[in-house]
């Protein structure tokens, strides 16, 4: 960028998306999502009214890594219904009733037999918890505790119409151009049914995001990935491997729609670049925050992280993984989404960019002592007061820009602003006094 302050423009376009978000977490909740099927692909169809996306499919048998592409599932329907037919626990009224992967079943069998099926919540008995069996065939429902208990004895119907066949895996791709092929990832999963902040929640902001990104011009190549967690990263990071060397930089985010402080969790080299900026952009906005360090557990961040890629990819999120009391579970709904949270959200993540945009190194023409900025039209006329935080930008730029320290590190050392620094960049730039090093 000819201009190091102009990216920071871009986050003012940002505080009127919440509204926007929310409502589109509304239309994608009542999908029944999982790391395979047609729910996926309607929930990628939506996201792509919003920004574009290429769609990719990875067939059923694909050896991805250690792993294989296991069989395409979908699911029609599935209930338990009681002597007199009556739908006691029933798909169709919420998504989570059955374990995701269930295989199809139709029989009839008493509840001592039916147990061995039911999962519930003795600790939340009014919630429906969230289970899966991806890879190991069998079958299930989820039901609140409170409904299990009352499940009187007796014969009872149980079925599940569901398929196990051979299809694929989808996953949404949106890459927006830069003037470098060095790349900034953003991934974010897509498998979870009708759970709102994991994690509607991060495709939402990833898709506003880009749609901001795509609306400006900007350095870095951006990649935004909508896919399954673990599998979806997995099939994404053996298929790229010749895009890999390009990342520079990378965020995973989730959970960004609650309304606890942002948190970051660190990459696997955890003082990279993008490991400072987020930490810089946090602390910047005077609220409540966390910084973690990275650990191989949590989201796709650790398939970016293992060793053998060792990519820059941090966590973005708002609450940690089981760090809230609605966590898989029926009460994560849009009522827990808050339009403020998601645009808190995706401004953090402008910010990020903005910052990853702005950082260049430059080098003093004049570093041989401190340049007479009055000359330059820089300093002010009348001194012997403090000095203002723009001429002290000026300095600090001035003396640190001998090619090896970027405006990051000048904002750091100095504890100035980046829009400070970017700005006092431009001026000497414009100035004369600086060059980009070459």
């Amino acid at each position: 960028m000819s201009d190091a302050s102009a990216p920071h423009a871009w986050c003012e376009a940002t505080p009127a998306l919440g509204e926007p978000m929310l409502a589109l977490v509304r239309r994608l909740f009542p999908i029944c999502r999982s790391i395979t099927g047609n729910g996926v692909r309607e929930t990628l169809r939506i996201v792509g009214e919003v920004v574009p996306l290429t769609m990719h499919e990875v067939a059923s048998g694909t050896r991805v890594l250690d792993w294989t592409i296991p069989k395409e599932w979908n699911i029609r329907d599935g209930y338990i219904a009681d002597a007199r037919g009556n739908r006691v626990v029933d798909f169709r009224a919420n998504n989570l009733h059955v374990v995701g992967y269930s295989t199809p079943v139709r029989a009839r069998m008493p509840l001592d037999q039916l147990q061995s099926h039911l999962y519930s919540l003795p600790e939340q008995p009014d919630l429906i918890p969230y289970r899966t069996s991806y890879y190991e065939q069998r079958w299930g429902f989820c039901l609140s505790h409170r409904q299990r208990l009352a499940l009187a004895p007796g014969d009872y119907d149980v079925v599940i119409d569901s398929t196990l066949t051979d299809g694929g895996l989808s996953y949404g791709e949106c890459v927006l151009r830069g003037t470098s092929d060095e790349e900034v990832l953003f991934y974010t999963h897509t498998c979870h049914p009708s759970l709102a902040n994991d994690n509607l929640s991060g495709i939402v902001v990833c898709a506003y995001l880009a749609r901001l990104l795509g609306s400006v011009e900007h350095r870095y190549t951006y990649r935004f990935v909508f896919g399954p967690g673990t599998i979806g990263s997995l099939a994404w990071l053996s298929r790229h491997q010749e895009h890999l060397p390009k990342i520079r930089h990378g965020l995973v985010a989730v959970l960004l729609g609650d309304r606890a402080g942002l948190r970051y969790k660190q990459s696997r080299q955890g003082d990279h670049v993008i490991d400072r900026v987020v930490a810089r952009v946090l602390r910047q906005t005077g609220r409540p925050h966390t910084i973690e360090p990275f650990s191989p557990y949590g989201y796709d961040e650790r398939q970016f992280g293992s060793p053998g890629f060792n990519l820059p990819v941090g966590r973005l999120s708002r609450s940690a993984e089981e760090g809230y009391p609605e966590y898989h579970t029926s009460a994560d709904t849009p009522v827990m989404i808050a339009a403020e949270a998601l645009s808190e959200s995706l401004r953090a993540c402008v910010e990020v960019c903005a910052t990853l945009e702005s950082d260049a190194c430059y080098v003093n023409t004049r570093p041989f002592g401190e340049p007479q900025l009055g000359r330059y039209g820089l300093y002010r006329k009348a001194g012997g007061d403090a000095l203002p935080d723009r001429e002290r930008a000026l300095l600090w730029v001035l003396n640190y820009s001998d090619g090896d320290h970027s405006l990051i590190d000048i904002a750091e050392r100095s504890g100035l602003t980046m829009r400070a620094v970017c700005g006092a960049a431009d001026d000497l730039v414009a100035a004369g006094l600086l060059v980009p090093r070459s």
